[in-house]
């Protein structure tokens, strides 16, 4: 264990002498430096000095190279991670979301957890336990990309907007804003995919896969039925996404603040890693919950061709609207989610810069 007060984290990523900062950027959301601190009013001659200091972080894969907070470059690489964090993820849990788009849709035939990978080994074998990945691979790297790289920009554009002062107030709505604004781009970019991915995993001999799928589905529905599930997708996955982020940042800053003895600055990379996965599977749990409604629905919606949202209603029910499949969903997605923000925060690692979450912004500097 390293001393109490000793940063972990190697000298190189920080640097003291550029022009830029924190304060200046407007950014209270983020962290500080180890080499700024924030303006004394009985410390006067230090607080241009600190005003002037900025958190830039050196990538480890390129020594020659900075990647400095809210640049291109500090965009570019969030966008990689949740390109990584989201495909991954989804993909990896294709069996469950199989099993679960199947009970919503065929409850009779598929009642339960265990009965219904059952059912799918005996008529398809393993191999289709995995049927539809390749949308599900394309669809969630792209939602994910859209999803974690517009949301570390929207996160500082609101800030921005509102000030240091208010931003730190807000913190909780910046966080809900900036979440709810990457989701709507990013569902825009996952539609099509999901429509394609449910259509193969819920009618059997529609296609195999994506190379076969998309093309008869356009075929059948036309270009514009890729769109038509999406504003239920928007429907579930913005409440889904807002509580995802806002509650991460919440609870993992509680984590550091009432769990962890340790600074965060002051953690191991494992441990920092553990509580992001921690806190992502207790949001996940919650989002789950939250998106379980609108999930159903998008669901009956990509299998019933010309079917409405009444119609779902009144062959679903209202409390199956909410309730059907929702155990196993509360498992993937918590899973899902956790692993997630594990391989988001893995990969921020990675390349040099810190892990999300985990620090109450700094009060805003006293004229």
């Amino acid at each position: 264990m390293e001393k109490y007060g000793q940063s972990v984290l190697p000298s190189f990523l920080y640097s003291c002498d550029s022009e830029r900062s924190l304060i200046n950027n407007r950014n209270p959301l983020c962290y500080l430096s180890p080499c700024s601190s924030l303006p004394s009013s009985n410390n006067n001659g230090a607080d241009s000095t600190n005003r002037r200091r900025s958190f830039i972080v050196q990538s480890p894969r390129e020594p020659g190279k900075k990647i400095e907070m809210f640049s291109p470059a500090y965009y570019a690489s969030c966008t990689a991670g949740g390109i990584l964090s989201c495909g991954l993820t989804h993909t990896g849990v294709t069996p469950l979301d199989l099993v679960k788009c199947n009970m919503q849709i065929n409850p009779e035939k598929y009642k339960n957890i265990s009965s219904g990978f059952g059912v799918l080994l005996k008529e398809q074998g393993a191999k289709g336990l995995f049927k539809g990945w390749v949308p599900t691979l394309l669809g969630y790297s792209s939602q994910g990309a859209c999803k974690f790289g517009f949301y570390e920009f929207f996160k500082k554009y609101y800030s921005d907007i509102a000030g240091p002062e208010y931003a730190a107030k807000y913190k909780t709505l910046i966080y809900l804003a900036g979440s709810a604004s990457a989701e709507f781009i990013a569902d825009i970019a996952l539609c099509p995919f999901e429509a394609v991915k449910v259509r193969v995993q819920t009618q059997p001999g529609f296609a195999n896969g994506l190379s076969d799928g998309f093309p008869k589905f356009v075929k059948t529905q036309g270009a514009s039925g890729l769109y038509k599930g999406l504003v239920p997708l928007w429907g579930r996955q913005i409440p889904y996404t807002m509580m995802k982020f806002a509650s991460f940042e919440k609870i993992v800053e509680q984590l550091y603040k009432s769990v962890i003895p340790t600074p965060k600055d002051q953690c191991s990379k494992s441990l920092q890693l553990g509580v992001s996965f921690a806190g992502g599977y207790v949001a996940g749990v919650f989002c789950a919950v939250v998106s379980h409604p609108a999930d159903n629905l998008v669901s009956f919606l990509n299998n019933a061709q010309g079917a409405t949202a009444g119609d779902a209603v009144k062959q679903l029910g209202l409390w199956g609207l909410f309730t059907r499949g929702l155990p196993i969903r509360i498992v993937m997605v918590g899973t899902l989610t956790g692993a997630q923000w594990g391989i988001y925060d893995a990969f921020k690692v990675f390349v040099g810069l810190p892990t999300t979450g985990g620090a109450a912004p700094p009060a805003p500097a006293k004229a």
